[in-house]
């Protein structure tokens, strides 16, 4: 198998109109996060079913893929780089894991970093130093900046926030609404799976610098009157 039969196949399931629908969600307007951005319209079921019949790409033929103009072909070989990961030696995991961050330009949209982050980057550094998050948090590149906070969602799910309430407190005054929205899911979600009390700490210390999208997304799970009081100032 190899990448060009791969793309053969995905236009074998293409949809004009479907590519034009995704190409309005993903914002691929000038000026907007995704401007340039294309799609052929596949769906991302059809895509992970691909990705499971190809699943023997090497690395040479899913960097062509992911270095490809066209999303779905990147989500694609993220789907597979993903499946590959899982269960593989830690050989393995570590050579997926310096590919990944080696094309990070490629990974150049919200949901290619949500497929993938947090199942390649996180769950590679659950038992290891973790200073590459914060040097992906100080970057200039919006979606280096978004791999950095959802990769932590592999330490919440263990129970583990450290790190994930550390590098959003460096993200604190990012501009970007995309990111203010990354902040507020893995802060519910260290709410949700965590401890409640940490988030409560956390807004109590944060509140005045916290983005309200953000504040919205933290406390999302909070019973409805809770929510008011926050949103208002008067928790």
């Amino acid at each position: 198998m190899s990448a060009q039969e791969l793309k053969k196949a995905l236009r074998k399931l293409a949809s004009e109109k479907k590519a034009s629908a995704s190409a309005w969600f993903f914002k691929t307007g000038p000026g907007q996060y995704g401007e340039g951005d294309k799609f052929i319209g596949v769906t991302v079921p059809e895509q992970r079913k691909l990705a499971r019949e190809f699943k023997d790409l090497d690395l040479v033929e899913i960097e062509s893929l992911l270095q490809s103009p066209f999303h779905e072909e990147r989500l694609v070989s993220l789907f597979i780089l993903v499946n590959r990961f899982k269960g593989s030696s830690q050989r393995t995991q570590k050579e997926i894991f310096d590919f990944y961050l080696a094309n990070t330009k490629s990974i150049n949209n919200w949901d290619l970093v949500d497929s993938s982050a947090s199942y390649i980057v996180g769950e590679y550094l659950l038992d290891k130093p973790r200073r590459v998050l914060y040097s992906l948090a100080r970057s200039k590149n919006l979606w280096e900046r978004r791999i950095a906070v959802i990769a932590t969602f592999s330490f919440i799910v263990r129970g583990e926030s450290k790190d994930s309430l550390k590098i959003t407190e460096l993200l604190l005054g990012d501009k970007e609404d995309l990111m203010h929205k990354a902040v507020g899911w893995m802060l519910r979600e260290v709410g949700k799976r965590v401890s409640r009390e940490v988030l409560i700490k956390f807004l109590r210390v944060h509140y005045s610098t916290l983005s309200r999208t953000s504040l919205r997304y933290a406390i999302e799970h909070f019973p409805a009157e809770t929510r008011q009081k926050y949103l208002k100032g008067k928790f």
